[in-house]
């Protein structure tokens, strides 16, 4: 029930601000469901494949709020981008992953802040 929980929160902010891997799914397993960083990681990668992305992005195509051609050359990155922190972050120990994530969460708040 916990995950169904951490899935539907992620939802909901993903529908709202785009965000739900990284930002909620990931440290929900790590401190709810007391996933090591590189489980959590993976398990929210696992989550997010087909349909769960495409159902939002649906959404917003009716609404005319989607740029097809720049979702394809975005998800052409993510393709390569994913495979390549996946390789880099397995290779980190736990304890530096976890941190490093906690810095990126830290300076993505501070700039929305300062920008907002």
């Amino acid at each position: 029930m916990q995950f169904v929980a951490i899935g539907l929160v992620a939802g909901i902010l993903s529908g709202l601000f785009g965000i739900g891997g990284g930002v909620v799914i990931v440290p929900a397993l790590i401190l709810v469901a007391r996933m090591t960083p590189e489980t959590a990681i993976g398990t929210s990668l696992g989550s997010l494949l087909l349909p769960v992305g495409a159902l939002g992005a649906w959404y917003y195509y009716g609404h005319g709020h989607l740029e097809v051609r720049s979702a394809l050359f975005i998800a052409l990155g993510l393709a390569g981008g994913a495979w390549l922190g996946a390789h880099i972050g397995l290779k980190l120990p736990p304890l530096v992953l976890q941190r490093a994530f906690a810095v990126f969460l830290l300076l993505v708040a501070i700039h929305l802040w300062v920008t907002a």
